[in-house]
């Protein structure tokens, strides 16, 4: 869908008015939904990988996302 708009650096650094955050980028922008969007494949992750919790026994232990 971005492609389509064919946005070069100039548009990536245009500006806009955050309530909270002042003065953002939309490069800003954009990146802070790719980092949002990871956090969520992150949560499903952890959730997945503690389904395991059991099957991997001690193991668990030098693994983060069975003990987050």
């Amino acid at each position: 869908m971005l492609n389509k708009l064919n946005l070069n650096e100039n548009d990536f650094n245009k500006k806009g008015i955050h309530p909270e955050l002042g003065r953002v980028t939309l490069k800003q922008l954009l990146s802070t939904w790719v980092v949002h969007n990871l956090s969520h494949i992150r949560q499903i992750s952890r959730v997945i990988a503690k389904q395991y919790k059991k099957e991997i026994g001690p193991w668990g232990t030098y693994l983060p996302a069975i003990n987050e």
